[in-house]
């Protein structure tokens, strides 16, 4: 390219680049300011980094835990090789404590070694338990100076007490806190149960006749259904099933390491080495979480209700069986092969808990176990037959929503007992998924199988239940008076008597003919127009829900639920609530069959089938001492079933014996619309006898000539009618819609004494016959205005 050309291809350029005249004569464009930008940026970056300090604090927790265990390892390993006096620097543990183990072995005598081949104990302990408590105040037996029945371990109760520290009354009532003591009689256990494997290097001696023990201990207040929690941790020794533990309140933490003085004195060393390598483990189980990051934060939900520290002590009750056989036992429990074994023999224990501080005693009585396999196989049968029943329920419900689609079928149909349903499936929901989190491994999963049906029914039977609403809504609405007969104007009054003839000899009067004048017929007033909702957020909620109906079902199934949701923790108010549920199930069937006079529109299949299904659950969680969830039986149960047999008896029986049969009789006469009210005839001198057009097929709708007749009775005498028949005859014959629309009454020539009249109701009607009977099996609205329509 030579010069003469860059300097046109250069020009060419900056004529394309150069501004528009119109671009010169805009005003300059405003740049955006950059603050906002700044804030947005800067928010994003807080909410994806807000967590961080979270978790810096969590890691420094870490840290500071994992250097507290590692130094406490060190000392305690130290203080079993002799090279420190102690583990603690605040406390030095006296290995000669000679008033605990008397005190405890006076209340539970502990096990000694049993001869493998007659008798032996469970190994494994890991499971949960419960059992009864009886309570005893040392610092009142102390101060007792007679007493009859605590006789023989008085002595050492006063032994024990001897050396804490009582005297300041004050520290006294903060270490017992608000909790009850004197109110729990019951209590529930978890334990887990762990044997130290040998390792190779330090803890290749371990003995293999100390297993660590740690669990939860809930003690429960009757009276108030609260729960005190104190987790312990100790060893439990195998050969001869004794434990020995140290317990303390959520939020304090037992110190394993404290463990090694409660023991006998012959096997403190044994036990501190196997102490010492449960501690190594945790430390290094910990130390991997800190570096993998996988991080778990623990608060506890409130303060320690107390800070009582307690010593938990156990006895596992003596088997039958030799030592071999309950090896084969446990081993299958714990992972199933199908082998026959011997039968499982009871896990039951003894135990005592007790504390020096507080001069607290409890001592556990009929404490008994399951083991936690045999109670997930328990949960996952539960989960499996809960399914089946589920699932008959919901295909039970789709077939009852499949007969009641029409809407004279819905118009029969009570909404109050799916809502009920609703609520049970709710409660059932919930629990179902509480179980499912609790549980752990694979019953967890198989109880989400019927949580998930649950919720299905729940939807599907709210949505039911709202459609029913939506159908029978304008049965309480008060509908017009049929509009009044026109009326005829008479004779106007003849004129004064005055000389007003013609050159003809006639009268005004006389010259024009008399003519009864009928007004027009006045139009319906115009319907009230709505007053326009109100503007505020709150307002317009609540005339809302006032107005609407399926908005205010809503409302009031979303309060029940959260009332549900509130009280389902506590175990015995859920019980009561579904149990009332279950009992007035059928009740509302019942009042609305008996107060519209029309039979029920559930078919006896869905009525018996769900009252067996329901009551499956209630009859497995009140009746069965066994049943997963603990609960203990209930009498009342029975009554609840009894109640729902006779609702279901009284269903049956309104279809065959009538909708009021249990009634008196005066209580049978049951407040409908009235679709036949008297109207006036048409005028005798109109070209066509009709009461008009059917709304549905636009056919006129025809008087017979013979009701016009005066003084001929020989067709009623012959029908036996007379002129009252005749009357109804006519009425019968038309159905006046609340919006004052006429139909033809559907059931005309099903009267088998009008087939003996044909005259009464010529072959034009015939068409007529099935318009409104069809039209209210599809909607209960007028086809012509869409106003609602009450049952026919």
């Amino acid at each position: 390219m030579n010069a003469a050309e860059a300097r046109d291809a250069e020009t060419a350029i900056a004529a394309a680049n150069a501004p528009s005249a119109e671009a010169l004569a805009a005003p300059p464009r405003r740049q955006r300011s950059s603050i906002p930008s700044f804030l947005f940026i800067s928010f994003v970056l807080y909410m994806l980094a807000n967590n961080r300090g979270d978790e810096i604090d969590l890691r420094n927790q870490y840290e500071e835990a994992l250097q507290s265990l590692n130094w406490s390892l060190g000392n305690y390993s130290a203080w079993l090789n002799g090279t420190s006096p102690s583990y603690s620097n605040t406390t030095v543990y006296a290995l000669n404590d000679t008033t605990t183990l008397p005190l405890v072995e006076s209340l539970m005598p502990f096990g000694t070694q049993l001869d493998p081949y007659r008798e032996s104990y469970y190994s494994n302990l890991t499971g949960f338990w419960k059992g009864d408590l009886e309570f005893y105040n040392l610092t009142a037996l102390s101060n007792e100076t007679t007493s009859t029945s605590l006789t023989p371990w008085r002595t050492l109760a006063d032994q024990f007490m001897a050396s804490a520290n009582m005297t300041n009354a004050t520290e006294v009532a903060e270490r017992i806190g608000s909790w009850n003591w004197t109110a729990s009689h019951k209590f529930t256990m978890s334990i887990r149960d762990k044997e130290i494997l040998p390792t190779k290097g330090q803890f290749m001696n371990v003995s293999k006749d100390i297993a660590i023990i740690h669990g939860k201990i809930d003690l429960s207040d009757s009276s108030t259904e609260e729960e005190l929690r104190l987790e312990f941790d100790g060893v439990h020794f195998l050969s001869n099933g004794s434990i020995y533990t140290l317990a303390e309140p959520t939020g304090r933490f037992a110190d394993l390491r404290e463990a090694s003085v409660l023991v006998p004195e012959q096997r403190v060393n044994e036990t501190g080495h196997v102490i010492e390598a449960e501690l190594s483990q945790r430390l290094i189980r910990l130390r991997e979480k800190y570096l993998l990051g996988t991080l778990d934060s623990e608060i506890p939900d409130e303060g320690p209700k107390t800070t009582c520290s307690f010593k938990f002590f156990g006895q596992i009750d003596v088997s039958n069986i030799p030592g071999y056989v309950m090896q084969e036992i446990e081993d299958e429990i714990e992972k199933p092969t199908g082998v026959t074994t011997a039968r499982i023999p009871p896990l039951s224990m003894q135990g005592v808990l007790v504390s020096r501080n507080c001069g607290i005693l409890y001592e556990l009585k009929e404490t008994t176990g399951v083991k936690s396999q045999t109670l997930y196989r328990r949960i996952t049968t539960y989960a499996g037959a809960a399914t089946i029943v589920n699932l008959i329920l919901l295909l039970l419900l789709s077939r009852q929503i499949t007969r009641s689609r029409s809407a004279a079928g819905l118009g029969r149909v009570s909404r109050y007992p799916f809502f009920l349903q609703s609520l049970v499936d709710a409660v059932a929901f919930v629990g179902h998924i509480t179980m499912a989190i609790i549980a752990d491994g694979r019953p967890s999963i198989s109880v989400v199988a019927p949580a998930g049906i649950s919720c299905i029914l729940f939807v599907y039977e709210v949505q039911f239940a709202v459609l029913i609403g939506q159908i029978q809504a304008p049965e309480d609405n008060i509908p017009p008076p049929p509009p009044p007969p026109p009326v005829v104007n008479p004779t106007p009054p003849p004129l004064p008597e005055t000389d007003t003839t013609d050159e003809n000899g006639l009268s005004p009067q006389d010259t024009l003919p008399t003519i009864a004048v009928t007004p027009p017929a006045q139009p319906p007033p115009p319907a009230a127009i709505p007053p326009e909702p109100p503007r505020s957020f709150f307002r317009f909620l609540v005339h809302h829900i006032r107005t609407d109906p399926g908005a205010r079902l809503w409302t009031i199934m979303s309060f029940c639920l959260i009332v549900v949701f509130r009280i389902v923790v506590m175990l015995s108010l859920p019980l009561l609530f579904v149990g009332g549920l279950y009992a007035f199930l059928w009740t509302p069937q019942l009042y609305r069959s008996a107060r519209r006079g029309r039979s029920s529109g559930l078919h006896a299949e869905y009525t018996i089938g769900v009252t067996l299904c329901r009551l499956f659950f209630v009859l497995y969680f009140l009746t069965c001492p066994k049943n997963i969830l603990d609960v203990e039986p209930r009498s009342w149960v029975w009554i609840v079933a009894l109640v729902m047999a006779i609702q279901v008896g009284l269903l049956g029986m309104q279809e065959h014996l009538g909708p009021t049969f249990f009634l008196p009789q005066r209580m049978t006469q049951t407040q409908t619309y009235d679709y036949h009210p008297s109207i006036p005839l048409p005028d005798p001198e109109a070209p066509e006898q009709s009461l008009g057009d059917c709304s549905i097929c636009m056919d006129a709708i025809f008087v017979d000539p013979s009701f016009r007749q005066k003084g001929d009775d020989e067709k009623d005498q012959l029908l036996g009618l007379g002129r009252w028949g005749q009357a109804a005859s006519m009425r019968k014959s038309y159905s006046l819609a609340p919006c004052h629309h006429l139909f033809v009454r559907p059931s005309l020539l099903s009267l088998p004494w009008l087939k003996l009249s044909a005259h009464l109701c010529g072959a034009h009607n015939v068409k007529h016959t099935t318009c409104l009977e069809r039209w209210l099996a599809i909607k209960n609205i007028c086809p012509q205005c869409r106003r609602p329509l009450p049952p026919l």
